[in-house]
C-alpha cells in the first residue's frame, strides 16, 4: 500500500494545478515526517478510508464554503473536520457573523483549492481561501487525506499539520447525520 516514493501524478488524476508538487515541497522543506499511500482512485471519505485501512475519524474532510458576510462581501472558507463528522454551517455562520453560509460551486472550489473535488487538501495555497480547522483535526496523532490526487493519500500527524498549515482553530464539526 505505501510506496514511499513521491513520483509525479499521472495525467489522468492530476488537476491543472501543481498542488501535489507544492504540498510535497512544503512537507520536505519543513522536514515533516509523512507517508504516501497509493490506492485505487477514490474521493469519497468513507470509501477512501476503507482503501487506506483506517477509521473515518482519522481523515481530514475538506469542504470549500461560500460565506456571505453582507450583501457586498463574500468570503471563501476551507473548512476541515474529521472524516466521520460534517461541517456545522451554523457554527461557521456564527464564526464569521455571516448572513449565509453554503457550499461553494464546484468551479470556484476547484479554483481556490487548486484541486478537483474529492482531492481538496486541508491546506490553503490561495490567499482568498481562509483555512479553518476543527480542534479535533489537529488533535489527531494520525491524519489522512487525499494528496490533491484521487489515487494517492498522505499521512501526517495533526500537530505537524497544524504547524505547517496554520489553520484558524475553531469548533466547526457536528455529528454526521445518521
Amino acid at each position: 500500500m505505501p510506496d514511499g516514493t513521491h513520483g509525479d501524478p499521472s495525467p489522468r488524476d492530476s488537476s491543472r494545478h501543481d498542488t501535489y508538487d507544492h504540498l510535497i515541497s512544503l512537507l520536505d522543506s519543513a522536514s515533516v515526517d509523512y507517508r504516501l499511500i497509493d490506492h485505487d482512485p477514490e474521493g469519497a471519505t468513507e470509501a477512501v478510508c476503507a482503501l487506506r485501512g483506517h477509521p473515518a475519524g482519522e481523515a481530514a474532510k475538506c469542504v470549500v464554503l461560500r460565506v456571505k458576510v453582507d450583501r457586498r462581501t463574500t468570503r471563501h472558507v476551507l473548512a476541515v473536520v474529521p472524516g466521520d463528522r460534517r461541517v456545522d454551517l451554523d457554527a461557521v455562520r456564527t464564526l464569521f457573523a455571516a448572513r449565509y453560509v453554503g457550499f461553494s460551486d464546484p468551479s470556484t472550489a476547484e479554483r481556490l483549492a487548486r484541486a478537483v473535488p474529492g482531492t481538496v487538501l486541508p491546506f490553503s495555497f490561495d490567499p482568498d481561501l481562509e483555512l479553518v480547522a476543527d480542534p479535533d483535526v489537529v488533535a489527531r496523532p494520525k491524519l489522512y487525506f487525499n494528496a490533491a490526487r484521487l489515487d494517492r493519500s498522505l499521512l501526517v500527524s495533526g500537530a505537524d499539520y497544524e504547524r505547517l498549515a496554520k489553520p484558524r482553530i475553531e469548533r466547526i464539526a457536528a455529528p454526521a447525520p445518521v
